[in-house]
């Protein structure tokens, strides 16, 4: 096992001189290793140990790879990349790999699919598989036992496919019975192939999920790129590059129920580490050249930059949340991504923030400077990841000599470069324990479980084993386990068995209100969030909600905030504010009061000036809600509104401070020009303001006059 510092002067020198030597000999990247000798070149933490799953000629340029209920091992080929293949000539597989001599390793393999467009991801369902294979996702099932799939649905089509390394892909089950999926934020007009008369949707600027059990696909807030991590309790956290773990703790049904808000993007970078990575391989010729160049000429322009060759995330990869029971204690809930330029395997421990819905990812004690795994062979592309039954990492690496789409690439560069060079490899490895004994390979073989052995199974100590019983609940939709769910629902002792419990009973069409009743005074908030996501279809629950506006957890009070956001109720107001008072500086709080139409009423601001708690002090947090609920009502137009706005304007809560009416004005002049070309000038609202600009001085004239610039008075 090596272990090179290429930090060290020394070793920059050896590179330098490499360097040299490979542009005179035109030989400036390393050959592949085999699987064997590859092993050779990795560094893990201490008390784990690296095995050789699979390999070529067993898998090609693997780049996810799932276990299904049975215990069958699917492995995606993604042959065409990086380039965009001819129609019908795709050269993305499937293969279905078997261990036939039970040592643990697979020894053989079938194709099951072949010939798809840029396949990247696999799920199981219905005994067969969910595919993304833009600008399609296809359902494949074998019904004749010779492990090639035989029927072939197309059941969305319309994504983005033309970049292959931002397209539909990262399928993910999570426990609300949803399938999400990353889209990377790309365009396209997608439709469901089987339900022709639903109107297709736009896909810009979102990820996408579905419910292939009842029909249903929508946006999905986020721009994941390659790699969905969903925790236990369905909170999503996705790769992108060079910001390898990101957030959006607020779905995209709730952002949209009205066009007001002033942004709609809620993607937070939750690593408190960053970009810095230690990577145990020199740059590549083309990389250290390509920001050189990069850096020249930010330097030349005065630009405040830094374009980083090495130690620093470019192409994070695979995002996996780790759910499995055969790590110790403290590696469960960790979220396991590659890179695949540094040739590294990252992991971030999630700690929730203080009083606060959003996750931090941290570095583990012990992986302050270092990682989790990271190669000296510069050919190891840590794509993807997954846990498999027997709870442990299985690591699939595409193992290619060049992995970077050619556009991003200058000419010159390329033309010593094969992209292709390495499409026959591919490896797979398993990532144990050391010091306990190894576990036996079993076959799970759910689909010989009764329903009553599958609801029992909801509480099992692996998230995959739970997802996967739940799934075939779904699947088989028994409704005599319902009884036994519903107790499992509000007595199980584990949490994660309770929350798996309630929404199989949410499959299966067995919730009622007198339930979801229940739940909400749960002992655990992740419980107690799903509630409220569930009670929006029950009126009855709403009197229960209103009364929790001082929860302990910041998570089920967001929640909360969106949920009660439903309601038409007056009494919803009185609640909003209560939550505007307690969280009104945290900008998510903000966002989820103001998504609602209650949120961003006029009655909102009555009742939060009248009781005085608010504007007591004008702090910079308070500043910016001010902001942005006045963005929200210019963007509006609503001429009552705006009109006893002005007359509140004068409350002496208000009056005084000066601060407050500019931040006001400033965001009503801004909601303002958003929507000045969809509506007329309104010469009663105009000449109102214009009273105030004649009375008013300095500041507070000038953010008058561009209120009424935003009016549409041709006269400012």
């Amino acid at each position: 096992m090596l272990n090179i510092n290429f930090n060290t002067p020394r070793t920059a020198a050896l590179l330098l001189c490499s360097f040299l030597f490979f542009s005179c000999t035109q030989k400036r990247y390393t050959d592949a290793l085999s699987p064997e000798e590859a092993m050779k070149h990795f560094e893990i933490i201490e008390g784990f140990n690296i095995e050789l799953f699979a390999s070529e000629p067993d898998v090609w340029s693997p780049v996810d790879m799932v276990f299904d209920e049975q215990g069958h091992i699917y492995v995606v080929e993604m042959g065409d990349y990086p380039y965009q293949p001819e129609a019908g000539k795709g050269k993305g597989r499937i293969r279905m790999l078997k261990d036939t001599d039970g040592d643990g390793g697979t020894d053989t393999s079938f194709v099951f699919a072949e010939g798809l467009p840029s396949a990247t991801s696999v799920l199981p369902w219905k005994s067969g598989l969910i595919v993304t294979a833009a600008p399609d996702i296809l359902y494949l099932k074998d019904t004749t036992g010779d492990f090639r799939a035989d029927i072939k649905e197309t059941l969305f089509t319309g994504f983005f496919a033309s970049n292959s390394e931002a397209q539909i892909t990262s399928l993910r089950l999570a426990p609300d019975n949803w399938i999400y999926a990353n889209n990377n934020g790309q365009a396209g007009t997608v439709h469901a192939i089987n339900n022709p008369d639903t109107a297709g949707i736009s896909m810009g600027g979102s990820d996408f999920r579905f419910r292939p059990d009842r029909g249903l696909f929508e946006k999905e807030s986020g721009n994941g790129q390659f790699g969905l991590a969903i925790d236990d309790w369905g909170n999503r956290f996705y790769t992108q590059n060079t910001v390898h773990i990101q957030q959006a703790p607020i779905p995209w049904r709730y952002l949209h129920r009205h066009d007001y808000l002033p942004s709609d993007r809620v993607d937070v970078n939750i690593s408190d580490h960053d970009l810095v990575m230690f990577q145990k391989t020199p740059p590549p010729y083309w990389r250290l050249e390509r920001s050189n160049r990069r850096q020249k000429d930010y330097d030349e322009r005065k630009l405040n930059r830094n374009e980083y060759a090495e130690d620093h995330f470019t192409g994070a990869s695979g995002g996996t949340f780790y759910g499995g029971d055969a790590f110790p204690e403290s590696f469960r809930g960790s979220v396991f991504t590659g890179d695949v330029a540094g040739n590294l395997v990252h992991r971030d421990v999630l700690e929730l923030k203080h009083n606060s819905p959003l996750f931090v990812a941290k570095r583990a004690e012990g992986e302050k400077d270092r990682e989790f795994i990271a190669s000296t062979d510069p050919w190891f592309r840590p794509a993807n990841f997954t846990v498999g039954p027997d709870g442990y990492l299985y690591i699939i690496d595409m193992y290619r000599q060049h992995i970077e789409t050619p556009v991003s690439i200058p000419e010159d560069l390329k033309k010593d470069m094969d992209f292709t060079n390495g499409e026959q490899y591919g490896r797979i490895y398993r990532v144990v324990p050391e010091g306990v004994a190894k576990r036996q390979t079993q076959t799970p073989g759910l689909r010989s479980k009764t329903p009553g052995a599958l609801v029992a199974l909801l509480a099992h100590s692996s998230q995959w084993w739970r997802l996967q019983a739940q799934r075939l609940l779904l699947e088989y939709g028994d409704v005599t386990v319902v009884p036994a769910l519903k107790k499992m629902c509000v007595e199980h002792a584990d949490a994660r068995a309770r929350l798996h419990a309630l929404y199989t009973l949410e499959g299966l069409n067995a919730l009622d209100g007198g339930l979801i009743q229940q739940v909400l005074k749960d002992a655990h908030p992740g419980m107690r969030a799903h509630a409220i996501i569930l009670s929006e279809r029950y009126p009855q629950c709403l009197p229960q909600l209103l009364a929790m506006t001082s929860d302990s957890s910041a998570q089920v009070v967001l929640q909360l905030t969106l949920s009660i956001g439903e309601f038409t109720s007056p009494q919803v107001i009185q609640a909003l504010v209560n939550i505007i008072e307690q969280y009104g500086e945290m900008p998510l709080f903000q966002t989820a009061v103001l998504s609602s139409d209650a949120g961003s009423s006029m009655e909102l601001l009555k009742l939060l000036i009248s009781r005085g708690i608010f504007f007591k002090d004008a702090s910079a947090g308070k500043m910016t809600f001010v902001k942005q609920y006045l963005y929200a009502m210019g963007a509006r137009r609503n001429k009552e509104d705006i009109l006893a706005l002005i007359g509140l304007l004068s409350d002496p809560e208000v009056k005084e401070g000066i601060n407050w009416q500019l931040a006001g004005l400033e965001g009503l002049a801004k909601g303002l020009a958003k929507t000045a070309n969809k509506s007329k000038p309104d010469p009663d609202v105009i000449n109102a303001f214009k009273v105030i600009e004649s009375g008013a001085g300095g500041e507070i004239k000038s953010a008058v006059k561009e209120v009424i610039k935003a009016l549409g008075d041709s006269t400012q």
